[in-house]
Parts: structure tokens; C-alpha cells; sequence
């Protein structure tokens, strides 16, 4: 049995290279990789946690238990995990045949190659994530010894509650050079109206010899604020600096992972077009070759309850590639994946590419309960469509924005919902209210629609409150 294994192992390592080698002369680019194999426990473990070290937190046991029973029930499998990182590092899972290491090997080269070339990653620092978390969770474990771990624990529940309200395009906005210069900058005028075009710019005390200060805002904050965290961060009173740092460090926490959540279904379509490609440059005997072929269909078998990412994606880029090439000749297609891998998201990539006839090849629809029974409710490719655009937009995550920090004077939080025909999940909405609370100090409110009428749900401390406005 060792020999065997040894002799996997050589062959894999033999393999490697020569997948790489494919890999690049497809034009892939991808960072240098790393490969290790690991028994089911720890790769296990790394995907509850999400990373190979990470701050320990309940919530990530809960993860573990459930993936781990999965799989020795046979249930699901985690072949591989792969690590947005440089150097990149791929974990494969001990047990897996040669030839499915192979074929995940090339799977995770191509999602390096996007983790490395989409835009949505641009700003993920893959050089140091691994050992700034390490670093991270070090850092926590010292705050519960000198802290108390279910004090610690317990505000990490409270940042967990709402990590996902971020704003992960806050640093591509770009501010008015004006108005970082103020209205003191000379300019040349053109026109003798050009003056009105001032109107609109934020008031200044200025006098006129070059030295110009902003009249002081009065309202915080100045326009509505997409990012729930840092705006706690920086205006929430009496917390501590151990509670500030677990937040900014869960908040880029998040800013990390949230391309992969909104770029699921290419990202995982791109690795299975990609290793479909490269392993069939690799020289596999006739045994290998079914098993391939078995192992594949597994991962893109379509599914009558939700949206498989690997089969949509990789039957978007297919249609994709020969549509384009079909209208622009041969190699314009291959061209076109490598502009979208760059520049598309989920988002992007549904609403632009998802034809009429993929809809109805992949007999996609839209579905609900009636009474005791899940009926059909749209087959309209356009219907179909949208939703799915709409179901990902902001990762799914409802928008929530910050109205007001010092509602009535008082300092206290308002905060109100997005409404785009989807009521919160009122007891979810309450509970995370006292969090809220928790991190703000002061009663917090928050404004949406119940059975399409506005309401308020307020938390003062010690009890909460709803009324329709």
C-alpha cells in the first residue's frame, strides 16, 4: 500500500509540471504554485475556516462538523481547496486517485489564473493574506487572555453579525479634486458663465488669500453610507482598542472574500473549462480516461433544486467562445474569455451573456411554493434572467445604508434598507438590531418596507419596538 501511494505521489509530481507547461502555452498566467496533500481533517478544516489559519470562532466549528459528517457519510466531498495567495496554495484532499489529483491540479491552476487577472481581486493583497491572519489570530488569542474569552467571543458575535455590510468598491471612488483644494484653486474661466457650474460645490469660509477652510457639516454622515463597519468604526463611542482592531480586521476580513462571492459562477466555470482543456493534452491511458470522464460529469451533473456554478459557467463561456468565433473568425472567441475573465463579475456576466437560447437549452426557470407544492412560476428567459442578476447583486446580501448617526440629536443610528421587493427576515432583522446596539451604545433604528408599507424597527437598550410610519 506505501508503494503505491509512492508511487502516486511520483507520478503527480511528474505530472505537475507538464500541466503547468499546458497551462501557459493556453496563455494562462497565474502566480507560483504550491501543492500539498492533506487527510480529510485538516483539509476539512481549512475549508470551514475558510483559509489555513484563521481566528478560531464557534461558527466555524459548526462548519466543520457539518462538512466533515457530509463526507463521511458520503454525502458531498471536497476534492481540493485553493488559496487566493502568492505563492498559491492548493490542498488536495489524501485518498483522491492520481487521476483526480490531476484533474483538480489543472482546475486550480485556472483559478489562480483568475484570482491573478480579475479585476474584483485587484485589491485582495494576495502576497501577505496568509500571514497577516496568522498574525490576526494570534492577536485575538491575546485579547481572550487578558480580556476574558467570552467577552471576546462574544463581540466577535456582534462584528459577525453584520460583516457582510461593507462596501467593497469604496476604494475606486474617486473624490472631487476640487474639493480636496478647495475653492481657492485658481482656474481660468471660459465663459461668463462658468461660475454657475460652483454653485453645486460644498460651501467654504475662505478669505481669499489662498488660506480656505470647508464650513463645518452638521450632518454625519455628509451622504448615505454603504459601509456599516467603518462607519462604526469611526464613529461609534466608548469602544475599546482591542474591539476596534477585531473589527477592521474582520471588515478587510471581508473585503478579501467578497470577490469570490461575486464571482462564483465564473470563477468556477472558467477552472472546469480550463481543466477539461488541459487534460486532454495530458497523455492518460484508457483506464484514466474514463475515470476523467466520470469524475467531470459529477462536477458539471446539473441540479433540478438550484444553480450548479460549474455547469452554467463552463455552458456560458462554451456558448461564449463559439458564438464569437462563429461572428469574428477563429481565436476571436478564446480572446473574449480571456476580456471577461478580466473585467466581469457574476453580475456583468449574467446579465450580458446569458442568451435566450442557453435558458432554454439549460431549461432554467423560476420556481415557489404554492399551497403544499413547488410549482414553475416563469420559463421567460428575460424573467429568468433578471432574477438570477438580481439574486446576486450585492452577493445576495440585502442593502443596507446609514442615513443618519445622530438621528434626533440624540446620537443615535438610523439605518434604513434598500427595498427592492424583498421584505428582511423580520426575526433576523431584530436580533441583529441588538448587535447593533452593542457596537453603537445608543438606540438604533431601522427603516424598510413589511407588506410593501414603511416601518421602523427601533432597539433602545433593553426593549425593541416596530411601527409603521
Amino acid at each position: 500500500m506505501r508503494d503505491q501511494i509512492t508511487e502516486e505521489l511520483r507520478q503527480l509530481e511528474d505530472a505537475i509540471p507538464k500541466m503547468i507547461e499546458i497551462a501557459k502555452g493556453f496563455k494562462l498566467d497565474f502566480y507560483p504554485m504550491r501543492f500539498e496533500i492533506c487527510p480529510g481533517d485538516i483539509l476539512y478544516t481549512f475549508g470551514a475556516y475558510g483559509m489555513p489559519t484563521r481566528f478560531t470562532h464557534w461558527s466555524f466549528g459548526k462548519n466543520y462538523h457539518r462538512m466533515k459528517t457530509q463526507y463521511d457519510y458520503n454525502l458531498s466531498r471536497i476534492y481540493e481547496m485553493v488559496i487566493n495567495s502568492n505563492p498559491c496554495y492548493a490542498f488536495l484532499l489524501e485518498g483522491n486517485t492520481i487521476i483526480q489529483n490531476k484533474m483538480v491540479s489543472a482546475h486550480v491552476l485556472a483559478h489562480c489564473d483568475f484570482f491573478k487577472n480579475n479585476v474584483y481581486f485587484s485589491h485582495t493583497n494576495p502576497k501577505d493574506i496568509i500571514e497577516s491572519m496568522a498574525v490576526a489570530a494570534e492577536r485575538f488569542r491575546q485579547y481572550e487572555l487578558i480580556y476574558g474569552q467570552q467577552r471576546v467571543e462574544n463581540f466577535i458575535d456582534t462584528v459577525m453579525s453584520i460583516q457582510e455590510h461593507i462596501d467593497p468598491h469604496r476604494m475606486v471612488k474617486k473624490r472631487n479634486n476640487e474639493e480636496e483644494k478647495g475653492c481657492c484653486s485658481k482656474s481660468k474661466k471660459i465663459g461668463d458663465y462658468d461660475d454657475l457650474w460652483d454653485l453645486e460645490k460644498p460651501a467654504h469660509n475662505c478669505d481669499c488669500q489662498g488660506n480656505c477652510s470647508k464650513k463645518k457639516q452638521t450632518k454625519l454622515p455628509q451622504q448615505p453610507e454603504k459601509d456599516l463597519l467603518l462607519f462604526v468604526m469611526d464613529n461609534a463611542k466608548g469602544l475599546e482598542e482591542w474591539q476596534l482592531d477585531i473589527l477592521s480586521t474582520l471588515r478587510d476580513e471581508m473585503l478579501y472574500f467578497w470577490p469570490q462571492m461575486q464571482t462564483k459562477i465564473m470563477n468556477e466555470g472558467w477552472a472546469t473549462y480550463w481543466h477539461l482543456r488541459i487534460m486532454r493534452e495530458m497523455e492518460l491511458n484508457e483506464a484514466e480516461v474514463i475515470e476523467f470522464a466520470k469524475m467531470n460529469a459529477g462536477v458539471i451533473l446539473p441540479s433540478r433544486n438550484s444553480i450548479n456554478p460549474y455547469y452554467l459557467g463552463l455552458k456560458m463561456l462554451e456558448d461564449i467562445e463559439k458564438r464569437w468565433d462563429k461572428e469574428y473568425g477563429e481565436g476571436a472567441g478564446r480572446e473574449k474569455l480571456f476580456e471577461i475573465r478580466e473585467i466581469d463579475n457574476d453580475v456583468s456576466f449574467l446579465r450580458n451573456y446569458l442568451t435566450k437560447e442557453l435558458v432554454e437549452e439549460l431549461d432554467l426557470y423560476l420556481y415557489r411554493k404554492v399551497g403544499h407544492d413547488w410549482k414553475i412560476v416563469e420559463k421567460n428567459w428575460e424573467k429568468v434572467r433578471d432574477y438570477l442578476v438580481y439574486s446576486m447583486t450585492n452577493c445576495g446580501i440585502p442593502v443596507i445604508m446609514v442615513a443618519d448617526g445622530d438621528f434626533g440629536l440624540r446620537g443615535e443610528l438610523y439605518l434604513k434598507h434598500i427595498f427592492e421587493d424583498r421584505e428582511l427576515d423580520i426575526k433576523y432583522l431584530e436580533k441583529t438590531l441588538i448587535h447593533v446596539y452593542n457596537l453603537w451604545n445608543r438606540p438604533v433604528h431601522l427603516e424598510t418596507q413589511i407588506d410593501n408599507k414603511p416601518a421602523l424597527f427601533s432597539f433602545d437598550g433593553e426593549k425593541g419596538n416596530r411601527k409603521f410610519l
